[in-house]
């Protein structure tokens, strides 16, 4: 699939270039573009991607519903009214929301479910490390990890530090050992090439509410 128009919010951000890259290596045409410094149209996208800040949410769904297309939201820290009208939304149109777009942190989130059938009885922590400029705290990465958990209090530790793209750990911890499950985001590059994935998920719905979890698990069959 490639010479498919879309439309980037955020464009001009570090995530919105990557995502640039990788469409374009795939032959994509990018006919729409939001930033904080200005707006282009050269044509009309066939589908919308939002990298941008919850603050600009409004117009993400203006602009997903005059352009009626499907959507991928990349925003971390969508209040749960924000997600709630991104599944009204999802009512006529198709779309894929998550917190992180890492093949990854998917493995990791299915590590989770395999170890928690022989550790009913074990402690569990969560940490979390990201760059200084990284606002939502806890990240919406890490309270993925606790929701993939089958008990209703894991504590998350949260550190800002330098440039870290994105880390996080899930320790399993019994009175003797130690389990700890980890992944480590070298590159931006890998959320842009998730939301690639994504996107060609989404040319095939017609509408509907989905995750990146959605996504892995289609290709994977």
């Amino acid at each position: 699939m490639k010479n498919i128009n879309y439309g980037l919010l955020g464009s001009t951000g570090k995530l919105g270039k990557e995502v640039q890259q990788v469409f374009g290596e795939h032959q994509f045409n990018l006919v729409y573009e939001l930033s904080l410094e200005s707006e282009t149209e050269k044509g009309i996208p066939q589908i919308l991607i939002d990298c941008s800040l919850p603050e600009n949410f409004e117009n993400t769904l203006s602009l997903a519903k005059r352009f009626h297309c499907p959507l991928i939201v990349a925003t971390t820290g969508l209040s749960a009214a924000q997600l709630e009208a991104l599944k009204t939304l999802a009512e006529t149109v198709p779309v894929v929301q998550s917190y992180n777009y890492s093949l990854g942190i998917q493995i990791l989130l299915k590590l989770i479910s395999e170890v928690q059938k022989y550790v009913d009885d074990w402690d569990i922590e969560i940490s979390e490390t990201h760059h200084r400029f990284k606002k939502d705290k806890p990240s919406g990465t890490a309270i993925m990890i606790r929701n993939a958990v089958e008990k209703s209090e894991v504590n998350i530790s949260s550190l800002r530090l330098g440039n870290v793209f994105g880390e996080h750990t899930i320790s399993f911890g019994g009175l003797g050992e130690v389990l700890s499950i980890s992944h480590s985001a070298s590159s931006r590059r890998t959320f842009a090439e998730g939301i690639f994935r994504s996107a060609l998920f989404l040319l095939k719905k017609e509408k509907g509410f989905y995750t990146f979890t959605d996504v892995i698990n289609e290709i994977s069959h």
